[in-house]
């Protein structure tokens, strides 16, 4: 019922910042949890950010103090703003949405398509 769709990836030189955005139609997106994962080549899809229906946000240790998750309801989007960026964020990033506000991919229930974001040394 909730589509989601990610925008605003790109390529970026260490130290610069990037924002990216969640644009979700469908369902009540004021009542969902939102959350941003990414996934390197290789690896695990790891949780990012998150911010709850009330605005509540947490962030994984890697990226707390960089980046910063928020929401406009009234848009029903969702925001990535992400400063100091690192090589080693470098991943697709990928926005979901879930009745319950938890950090483990399988808890969400919609997803979507995501946008790379790569960055340079």
């Amino acid at each position: 019922q909730v589509q989601l769709v990610e925008s605003g990836g790109g390529l970026v030189q260490a130290g610069n910042s990037l924002r990216l955005s969640c644009a979700a139609s469908g369902g009540t997106f004021d009542n969902y949890a939102m959350s941003w994962f990414r996934q390197a080549p290789g690896k695990d899809r790891e949780y990012v950010a998150g911010i709850s229906s009330y605005s509540f946000t947490t962030y994984a240790d890697s990226v707390k103090g960089r980046f910063t998750i928020s929401r406009d309801n009234t848009k029903k989007v969702v925001y990535l703003e992400m400063n100091s960026l690192k090589p080693e964020d470098t991943a697709v990033y990928y926005c979901a949405a879930g009745r319950v506000f938890v950090k483990v991919a399988s808890q969400y229930d919609y997803w979507g398509q995501g946008t790379q974001v790569t960055v340079s040394s």
